[in-house]
């Protein structure tokens, strides 16, 4: 955890080096910005369409390989990893008229999910939301851009989420090979949304987790976690409430980008986002109780120590008190004499040790 803590503290100065060198630039200047290093561009174009034989994928290792390629189909998937060369995205941006501003979006990995309208295409930002093996959320920028027949998604790193999707394309009897490219972005856009249902599922594992170790005896490290699980209720939060947003707009489209058969399946992603939305309120619920329930816990266990501690402070002020009286250098003084003065002075003391306990354990004080 201490470890993961402090790649998270280098991630923040990263973020806000990038932040300041990005500060003053004209808008539309190609400059990544984000919470981590750059990978190197990988670019991956399926071509599709509704017969058996309309399958072509190719992937590309070079810029100059893009330049030449020409696509045989007239409907097509171009799918870009990592955002480090800025040459190749340039090109992506030049060949199919993006607009200066979309290209900056792109590189700007920390936008809130929206939905723009361009000349020929539809812009769209999400974001993808997954928990690490250290249990912290993590969450990265997908772009995608809906055209006439071409559907393009820009990814800051592999993850491998569409690789069913992918799978489906080669399918010749599969519906995404039918409906085209605006069914293509819903499943992109559904399978985004799905990826929440396990975040929420990893945090709901957490909570309870949590939730025993605080039972079982809280510690201030508790304390380290419930307030990050409340950063990451959070930031689930910032990622589907304008999601759900987005899918409203592209529904009620037009028909200018999506048909009207597809826009039937976005109410269903939609229905999604707003399930997601309730329990991540409700997950929000359960952390402030459980935030409670450790201040209770401490409250509580220190009231126990007080409690103990106030016996033994009343256990040893009389017995302090009948040593004192005996431990006074008077020459004249009654017991002084007694050669079992001593053995009386500790019976004594024994005497009323045990009826303070007795006392206290009937009062139940401990």
């Amino acid at each position: 955890m201490a470890k993961a803590a402090a790649n998270h503290r280098k991630t923040n100065k990263l973020r806000q080096h990038l932040r300041a060198d990005k500060a003053g630039q004209h808008p539309g200047t190609l400059q990544y910005v984000g919470p981590r290093r750059p990978e190197e561009t990988l670019a991956t174009l399926i071509e599709f369409g509704p017969n058996a034989d309309d399958f072509i994928e190719t992937r590309f290792t070079s810029l100059e390989d893009g330049k030449v390629f020409k696509p045989t189909h007239t409907t097509f998937w171009l799918n870009l990893h990592g955002l480090a060369d800025l040459d190749l995205l340039k090109y992506v941006g030049q060949r199919f008229n993006l607009h200066p501003l979309t290209m900056e979006d792109i590189l700007h990995t920390e936008q809130r999910p929206k939905v723009e309208v361009y000349p020929g295409y539809l812009y769209i930002v999400a974001r993808l939301a997954s928990v690490d093996a250290d249990g912290f959320l993590c969450s990265e920028q997908v772009s995608i851009v809906l055209g006439h027949g071409f559907v393009l998604t820009f990814q800051e790193k592999p993850t491998g989420t569409f690789n069913g999707i992918r799978d489906s394309l080669k399918n010749a009897q599969s519906q995404v090979r039918k409906l085209g490219a605006d069914y293509l972005v819903y499943l992109l856009l559904d399978k985004l949304v799905d990826r929440y249902f396990g975040v929420l599922e990893a945090m709901g594992d957490q909570i309870e987790h949590i939730d025993d170790q605080i039972a079982a005896g809280p510690v201030p490290d508790h304390l380290n976690e419930i307030q990050s699980l409340r950063r990451s209720m959070l930031s689930v939060k910032r990622g589907l409430w304008p999601l759900r947003e987005v899918v409203n707009i592209l529904q009620r489209d037009d028909a200018d980008f999506f048909h009207q058969e597809t826009q039937l399946y976005l109410r269903d992603v939609y229905d999604h986002t707003v399930q997601l939305i309730e329990s991540t309120e409700a997950l929000r619920e359960l952390v402030t109780s459980l935030q409670d329930s450790y201040l209770s816990m401490q409250s509580h266990r220190m009231n126990m120590q007080m409690r103990m501690l106030t016996v033994i402070t009343t256990v040893f002020m009389p017995l302090t008190l009948i040593a004192g009286i005996y431990g006074m250098n008077f020459e004249y003084m009654p017991e002084l004499r007694w050669r079992v003065g001593y053995f009386w002075a500790l019976g004594l003391m024994v005497a009323v040790t045990v009826g303070l306990i007795t006392f206290f354990r009937r009062k139940q004080w401990f």
